[in-house]
């Protein structure tokens, strides 16, 4: 997550409530668990009673997540400004339902603009779970426009000496006190996606080299030997040299934040699937051993906010870190690595219980309980977060495609 300066679009109180996968949209999903029916009638009434809050206004309010009793809404320019339109047709794809597609180009179009925003690294989150869904659902050609101008917005953060895409700018924010000259972050694999599919749409293969740099640079200086991700490497950014590996959102800088973990073995699934290069796949069993063999994992594979948080097991978990990695284990499963499935149904299983997964009508009419966004920052700790609902749609579209071949 990243803490640029957000946007309040709006607030409403909780009283007045009652990403890229699947390739295609495939109505023939299988939904034949038990749990994950549960799950979709949930998410039907629960993301209703939101999109009619919305509907109401007269306006998109885009809902990140509940801040004092409230639920938060953010401008177009916020990092999670994508998903909750993301999350409209991953409903779709799970229901079938014309609403869903509808309301999912209605939203997608109001961020537009995002595809040339220069100031930070979050484009690719921002266009891809938005205009890269609907371009998948809809076959809108001019949403390719709209993603190569975003991939392109994104190239200028690219610092040809280190080889790396810039997070975070060096000279504003609070991220400007931290003394950096090229901080890059693990969540940045996640817009890599973004320069794939331009490279695709473009044919300029420029946004894809940039994509291989970042991600091998990023595999040669952002892990430890046990293949824990630091949170940021900050580069000398005409030389490459690395300067420091510290972290803005873990427990501490030699700490292993579980969404990082999170983002890292998504990210280098994504350069998998694009590259069919074995050393990113091997990456991913290499993260997916850190994750999963390590002492501090819960027994339902719901993480800690950090795998080396002081005080567990009395420390918030992170669902929205769990819901990234069952999103990006089933997408390997549907590589032919079959041996995650089970580790993947399990995590789903946890979050689709009672103890994760909100009743209608409460928790701002998010999906998911139990995330945090930055403890450090003293920010969304134990909310919903929208990211959390999309990761989750998205696993759950995974996992039904997968169980429908």
């Amino acid at each position: 997550m990243k803490h640029s300066i957000l946007f309040l679009f709006g607030l409403i109180p909780l009283f007045m409530f009652g990403c890229n996968a699947p390739k295609e949209t495939n109505s023939n999903f299988d939904l034949s668990d038990k749990y994950q029916q549960e799950v979709l009638e949930v998410a039907k009434q629960q993301l209703g009673y939101q999109t009619k809050v919305i509907e109401d206004s007269g306006r998109f309010m885009n809902p990140r997540t509940v801040e004092k009793g409230f639920v938060r809404y953010v401008g177009n320019h916020d990092w999670t400004s994508g998903f909750f339109p993301g999350t409209m047709f991953y409903m779709y794809d799970l229901t079938q339902d014309q609403k869903w597609k509808d309301l999912g180009v209605k939203y997608t179009e109001t961020l537009e603009s995002v595809k040339t925003l220069k100031s930070h690294h979050d484009v690719g989150f921002m266009i891809n779970c938005s205009f890269g869904n609907a371009l998948r659902v809809t076959n809108n050609e001019a949403y390719k426009d709209v993603i190569v101008e975003a991939a392109k917005s994104l190239s200028t953060r690219y610092r040809e000496g280190a080889g790396v895409i810039q997070s975070w700018d060096e000279d504003r924010g609070w991220q400007g006190e931290r003394g950096w000259s090229c901080p890059v972050i693990i969540d940045n694999m996640m817009n890599l996606e973004l320069m794939m599919k331009a490279t695709q749409f473009s044919q300029d293969s420029t946004f894809w080299n940039i994509a291989v740099s970042h991600a091998d640079q990023t595999m040669k200086n952002q892990f430890r030997d046990d293949w824990s991700s630091f949170h940021v490497v900050d580069y000398q950014k005409e030389t490459g040299e690395v300067r420091s590996r510290q972290t803005a959102q873990g427990y501490s800088h030699e700490s292993a934040w579980a969404r990082g973990q999170a983002w890292a073995i998504y990210g280098f699934t994504i350069m998998y699937r694009y590259t069919k290069d074995p050393k990113y796949l091997q990456m991913t069993d290499n993260i997916y051993n850190f994750i999963f063999n390590h002492k501090n994992l819960p027994a339902d594979l719901v993480p800690y906010w950090d795998f080396d948080a002081p005080n567990i097991p009395n420390e918030p978990r992170d669902a929205s870190a769990a819901a990234i990695t069952a999103s990006a284990l089933y997408e390997l499963v549907e590589m032919g690595e079959t041996q995650y499935k089970a580790t993947a149904d399990k995590i789903m299983e946890s979050l689709s219980s009672p103890v994760y997964r909100a009743l209608v009508g409460t928790n701002g009419n998010f999906l998911l309980m139990h995330s945090v966004g930055s403890i450090p920052h003293k920010a969304e700790i134990d909310k919903p977060l929208n990211y959390a609902d999309y990761y989750f749609l998205e696993a759950m579209a995974r996992k039904a495609e997968l169980e429908s071949i």
